[in-house]
C-alpha cells in the first residue's frame, strides 16, 4: 500500500462506456462504496467494508454518505484569461473579442498579473468539480508559464498552450510566424508531459493567423505528435465569413485547418456550429473533436450545436464551458444548458449520457482515458463526491425522485453547482478551498 492513503467513501458511480451505445452496462453504481487512494492513484475501488478491511492503519477515512463519488469533471475548452471578462454585455463574437477579451489579455504582458490568474482560475475549477481542462492562455510566454507553474503546484493534469496571433488583433497582443513557433516549440520543450502536464499548440482561429503561421503551428504538431491542438471552428456566420475572405483557395474553413496539417485525433475545434458537409467528413476521416460550448454560444447568439448530426456522422464530441464566453465554470450548469440547446434544436439528452460525456467521454476526446475519467485500480485519483442534496430546492425536488437513478442525477444536472461540489480531490489530495 501507498503512503498518505486515504479512504473516501459514498455512492460510487463510474463509467465504462457510452450510455447511448451500451444502455445500463455502460455504468456502474456501488451504493455503499469506497475508493483507496495513495501516491496520487486509486488503489482500490468496492463495497464500502471491504475496502475499509483492506486499507492501512492510519489511513485518512473522508465519508461522503449519500453523495455520489465519481471521476472529476474535465473541461474541453476554456480560457483562463477571461476569468475578469465573463459576463461582459452585448455583443456578438468577434465584437467580444475586440471590446472585451483582447483588452484584458494584454494585462498578461505581467508576471504578477498572470501569476494571480491561474491561481484564481485554478481554485475555481476546484471548487467546481473539474479536475482537468485544455486550457487557451495568451500569446505571452509567461502567461503559459504562470499556468503550468500553478497546475503543476498542484499536482493537477492540465493541458495548456500560448495563444498564436499575427494579423487581426492588437499590436500588443501579436507575435510572428516564426516567433509564434519559437516561442511554442520553447514551452512545449520545458513543459510537454511534464508531471501531468500536456501541451496543446495553439493558433487562436484562423481569423487571427496567416496561412505561415497556420503553417508554422502544423510544422510543430508534426515535430510533436504527442502534443495536441486546439482551435475555434464554425462557431459565428460572421465569423466563417470572414475566414472565407481570409482564405479564398480553402474549401472551407475547417478546411483552412486540414490544409496546414492542424486536424487529427489530438485537435479539438471549439463550437463547430455551422459545418458543411465536407467539414463533417473531414472531422470524421481525421477523428478530430468538436468541443460543445452550450453557455458561449447562447450568451453569444452563435447558434445551436447539432450533435445528433455529428454523432450520427461518427464525429468525436466533447462537452466544454468555454469560458469566458461561457458564462460558467460549473459543468453541471453547462451540460444543464447542453440540454436547453438540443432540446431547441428537438433532441434529447438523457442524465447518464451527460455524466458520461463530462467524465469519461471527455477523458476519451482528449485521449486520457487510459488515466482518468473512471474510478478504477491503477487510474489517477481525480475524484469529486457530489451531494444531489446540496440546496434547499435540491433537497425538496430529491423528496420525490424515489432513489431512481437517473431521476436524481438529471434534477442534479439541472439545478446543481459548486454548491453541490462536496470536495474535489486531484491525485487524491483535497483541493476544493
Amino acid at each position: 500500500m501507498s503512503a498518505n492513503a486515504r479512504v473516501i467513501r459514498g455512492r460510487i458511480l463510474s463509467f465504462n462506456d457510452d450510455p447511448a451505445t451500451s444502455g445500463a452496462s455502460a455504468h456502474s453504481l456501488i451504493e455503499d462504496g469506497a475508493v483507496l487512494v495513495g501516491g496520487g492513484r486509486i488503489e482500490a475501488v468496492g463495497e464500502a467494508p471491504d475496502v475499509l478491511a483492506h486499507a492501512p492503519e492510519g489511513a485518512v477515512v473522508d465519508d461522503h454518505a449519500g453523495s455520489f463519488i465519481m471521476s472529476g469533471f474535465i473541461d474541453a475548452h476554456i480560457h483562463y484569461p477571461q476569468t475578469q471578462v465573463i459576463g461582459s454585455y452585448g455583443a456578438q463574437l468577434l465584437d467580444w473579442l475586440q471590446n472585451y477579451t483582447f483588452i484584458e489579455e494584454q494585462k498578461f504582458a505581467d508576471p504578477a498579473h498572470c501569476a494571480r490568474g491561474a491561481e484564481f482560475f485554478l481554485d475555481e475549477l476546484f471548487r467546481s468539480g473539474t479536475t482537468t481542462a485544455m486550457v487557451y492562455c495568451t500569446v505571452h510566454p509567461q502567461s503559459v508559464d504562470a499556468f503550468f507553474a500553478a497546475a503543476e503546484a498542484r499536482g493537477a493534469r492540465m493541458i495548456a498552450g500560448k495563444v498564436m496571433m499575427d494579423r487581426d488583433a492588437p499590436q500588443a497582443l501579436m507575435d510572428t510566424a516564426q516567433r509564434g513557433y519559437d516561442e511554442s516549440k520553447a514551452l512545449i520543450e520545458r513543459w510537454r508531459n511534464r508531471g501531468r502536464l500536456g501541451y496543446a499548440i495553439t493558433p487562436r482561429f484562423a481569423v487571427t493567423s496567416t496561412q505561415a503561421q497556420l503553417d508554422a503551428a502544423g510544422a510543430l504538431a508534426r515535430e510533436f505528435p504527442d502534443c495536441y491542438v486546439q482551435t475555434h471552428a464554425d462557431e459565428n456566420k460572421a465569423e466563417i465569413a470572414r475566414v472565407a475572405a481570409l482564405f479564398p483557395e480553402a474549401k472551407s474553413y475547417v478546411d483552412v485547418y486540414a490544409r496546414a496539417g492542424l486536424t487529427g485525433p489530438r485537435s479539438v475545434f471549439g463550437h463547430c456550429i455551422h459545418l458543411q458537409e465536407s467539414e463533417v467528413a473531414e472531422l470524421v476521416s481525421s477523428r478530430s473533436v468538436a468541443a460543445f460550448c452550450p453557455t458561449s454560444n447562447l450568451f453569444l447568439g452563435s447558434g445551436l450545436f447539432d450533435e445528433a448530426r455529428l454523432a450520427k456522422a461518427g464525429v468525436r464530441i466533447a462537452l466544454a464551458t468555454d469560458v469566458g464566453g461561457g458564462t460558467s465554470y460549473s459543468m453541471l450548469h453547462t451540460a444543464a444548458e447542453g440540454y436547453k440547446v438540443l432540446q431547441l434544436n428537438h433532441q434529447s439528452w438523457p442524465a447518464l449520457h451527460a455524466f458520461y460525456r463530462m467524465t469519461l467521454g471527455n477523458a476519451r476526446a482528449l485521449s486520457l482515458d487510459d488515466r482518468i475519467g473512471s474510478i478504477e485500480p491503477g487510474k489517477e485519483a481525480d475524484l469529486i463526491a457530489l451531494d444531489p442534496r446540496a440546496t434547499p430546492a435540491l433537497a425538496h425536488r430529491m423528496e420525490t425522485a424515489g432513489g431512481a437513478l437517473e431521476v436524481e442525477l438529471f434534477a442534479l444536472m439541472m439545478m446543481g453547482d459548486d454548491r453541490a461540489v462536496r470536495q474535489t480531490y486531484v491525485a487524491g489530495e483535497p483541493r476544493k478551498l
